[in-house]
C-alpha cells in the first residue's frame, strides 16, 4: 500500500504522512524543503523523500510520470500557502504562485491520478482545503477563494463517480485553525490559536476512510451551517474582524 502526500515537510502534511506510514503504508512525501522532510522522516524506513516545487506546473506531470507505476492507493494533495493583507497591496506575483500552488497542481494531480484509480476502481484522493472554503474573507481573500475552489472541484468529482458507481474516494478536508507555520508564512503577526496539527490530521485520516466527503473537526462542524444561513454582506464583516484580531498591524 502507497501513498503520496504533497506539502509533506511540516504540519498537516508531515502529521499525516507519520500516520499513515504508522498504519503500514510506504508513504512518498513531496515538499520544496529537503532538509525540513529529512529530519521530519529521518525515522521512517518506508519513506521515500521527492523535493520538488508543485507550483511549477510541469513539476505536477513530472512528479506523476515518476510515480505512476507504483500504484498509488492514496493521494493527499495539502501543499498551499497564503497570502496575508489587503488585496490592493499584496504581491501580485505571490499572488499567482500561490494560485499555481493552491488550484493547478491540486487541479492536475487529481486528473491524473484519478485516472488510474478509476481504471483499478479503487484508491482514495484527499484534498485539503479549509473553513474559509465555505465563505469570503478580507484580508485572505485570494487565499480563501483557492480554498472554495478545492472543495466545490472535489464534490462536483465526487458526483461524478457516483454516477459512474466507483469505488474511487474523493474528499475535502476543511479545518479551522490550526496550530502550524501556514499563518507565519501568510504574514500573519498575531499570536494564533487553534487544533493541534497531530490531533487535526489524525481526525481527517480517519474520516478519509469513513468516507466522508467533507470532513470538518468536531469544533468546527456546524460552523458551515451558520454560514450558510447568514447573510454574506455580515459573514464578510465577521471575517474581517476574525481577520484583524489575527494581526497586530491592523
Amino acid at each position: 500500500m502507497k501513498a503520496l502526500i504533497t506539502g509533506a515537510s511540516d504540519g498537516i502534511g508531515k502529521d499525516m504522512s507519520i500516520i499513515l506510514s504508522n498504519m503500514g503504508y510506504d508513504i512518498i512525501v513531496v515538499s520544496r524543503n529537503k532538509e525540513k522532510m529529512e529530519q521530519a522522516f529521518k525515522n521512517i524506513k518506508n519513506c521515500t523523500i521527492i523535493p520538488m516545487d508543485l507550483s511549477i506546473v510541469k513539476n505536477c506531470y513530472n512528479l506523476y510520470n515518476n510515480v505512476k507505476d507504483k500504484n498509488i492507493d492514496i493521494l493527499i494533495n495539502n501543499a498551499g500557502y497564503g497570502v496575508f493583507g489587503e488585496f490592493l497591496n499584496t504581491n501580485l506575483e505571490d499572488e499567482l504562485n500561490m494560485i499555481d500552488l493552491n488550484i493547478k497542481s491540486l487541479h492536475i494531480l487529481t486528473k491524473l491520478f484519478l485516472k488510474d484509480m478509476v481504471k483499478k476502481d479503487s484508491g482514495y484522493i484527499l484534498n485539503v482545503g479549509s473553513i474559509g472554503s465555505f465563505f469570503a474573507s478580507p484580508l485572505l481573500s485570494s487565499y480563501y477563494g483557492t480554498k472554495a475552489y478545492v472543495l466545490n472541484i472535489s464534490l462536483a468529482i465526487k458526483e461524478e463517480l457516483k454516477r459512474q458507481k466507483s469505488n474511487v474516494y474523493i474528499g475535502t478536508f476543511c479545518p479551522a485553525t490550526i496550530k502550524t507555520n501556514f499563518h507565519k508564512k501568510a504574514g500573519v503577526k498575531g499570536n494564533i490559536k487553534g487544533l493541534d496539527s497531530y490531533t487535526a490530521s489524525k481526525y481527517a485520516i480517519d474520516k478519509m476512510f469513513k468516507r466522508k466527503s467533507i470532513i470538518i473537526p468536531s469544533y468546527a462542524k456546524f460552523l458551515p451551517f451558520f454560514i450558510a444561513i447568514i447573510p454574506r454582506v455580515i459573514t464578510t464583516k465577521l471575517a474581517y474582524k476574525m481577520q484583524v484580531r489575527k494581526n497586530s498591524n491592523y
